[in-house]
C-alpha cells in the first residue's frame, strides 16, 4: 500500500480516535470532506461539518493547508491528526 499512510485522527467534538488509511495523492481539503461526511452518518448527524475546521498536527499544532495533496506535507505513517 504505497499509495496510502495509516493515520490516527482525534476529533475532539465528539470525543472519539479513529484510525484511517488516507491516499498520499489526494488534497487534504477532499480528505477532510469524505471524513467529514462520513462523521456525519457514523455519529447519526450529532457532528455537523463547519467550513472554519482544519486538520492539525497533534505533535506540532501545525495546519495542514487544505489545497496541498497529502505527499506535499510531512504526514507520514503513524502521524496523529485532530480535526477541530
Amino acid at each position: 500500500m504505497n499509495n496510502k499512510i495509516l493515520v490516527e485522527l482525534e476529533i475532539p467534538l465528539i470525543e472519539k480516535k479513529y484510525d484511517l488509511f488516507i491516499p498520499i495523492n489526494k488534497k487534504i481539503g477532499t480528505i477532510k470532506t469524505l471524513i467529514e461526511n462520513a462523521l456525519v452518518e457514523l455519529t447519526d448527524e450529532a457532528y455537523v461539518p463547519k467550513n472554519d475546521t482544519n486538520f492539525y498536527s497533534k505533535e506540532t499544532g501545525e495546519i495542514f493547508d487544505v489545497n496541498k495533496t497529502v505527499r506535499d506535507t510531512n504526514l507520514k505513517n503513524g502521524s496523529r491528526i485532530i480535526l477541530i
